[in-house]
């Protein structure tokens, strides 16, 4: 159906309702519609846009329910894989971000996603490595990984490969063997395996929801894509 056809029965049936008095033909109504519209064009257009926005609204909100039934079916993967590192983990409040350490808007994040973690025991911070940036990027995350299992600093090793600029496979090499993993640990089949199984994991999980970029943040049902640390912290508001 025509978007202006609404509009014009719309039209129409205020205009029925503002007519009193002897009937009118329909050529008669009809010469009416047209005079009133060439006298204000401004109408149709006016009303085209708030059918636009109505609709816009409606595909938001079935865009929401979309992905909360999507987060329900895969809460335990998004918050409790245990492959996963988690600061704060007895917080009461779950944020999940997905990321890659060689992403601008993600480094740019980053200063927000450490001070959230020390400023606020209660929220307990999920990390999902998440590397779409190339082979360096799926290095450092790796390697992450191994510093995981090992019981090391992870949320030091975050800072250092988020804060050091121009970070390629020399620096991440540098990084890594500060916080003991060496280029054997990440030749290491069984490491190395094991590592890919969970980037895989976590990149299927990234489809599933719907997920195509970093940095993206979730916080119980609710999606922050992007570089927002504004609604990151309302998001965590909202959540206590």
């Amino acid at each position: 159906m025509s978007r202006s056809l609404p509009i014009l029965l719309a039209l129409a049936a205020t205009l029925c309702l503002a007519a009193c008095g002897k009937p009118e033909s329909d050529k008669q109504f009809g010469e009416r519609v047209h005079a009133y519209l060439i006298a204000h064009p401004e109408v149709i257009e006016e009303a085209a846009q708030a059918a636009q926005e109505k609709e816009a609204t409606a595909e938001v909100a079935k865009e929401q329910a979309s992905f909360k039934a999507k987060i329900g079916q895969n809460r335990q993967s998004l918050e409790h894989d245990p492959a996963d590192y988690v600061a704060n983990p007895n917080g009461k409040i779950t944020v999940t971000e997905f990321y890659d350490y060689r992403c601008p808007h993600c480094v740019n994040m980053a200063p927000t996603v450490l001070s959230i973690i020390k400023d606020n025991p209660n929220v307990r911070f999920v990390f999902k490595e998440f590397p779409i940036f190339g082979e360096a990027s799926d290095k450092a995350a790796e390697g992450a990984l191994i510093v995981k299992q090992r019981g090391g600093d992870y949320v030091g090793l975050y800072h250092d490969l988020m804060t050091t600029k121009g970070l390629n496979d020399a620096s991440i090499d540098q990084i890594l063997a500060a916080h003991g993993v060496t280029p054997a640990d990440l030749a290491n089949p069984a490491t190395a395996t094991q590592a890919s199984a969970h980037l895989s994991a976590v990149k299927q999980l990234a489809i599933t929801l719907g997920i195509d970029g970093t940095p993206a943040f979730v916080i119980g049902d609710t999606l922050i894509p992007g570089e927002d640390p504004e609604g990151l912290r309302a998001a965590i508001k909202a959540a206590g």
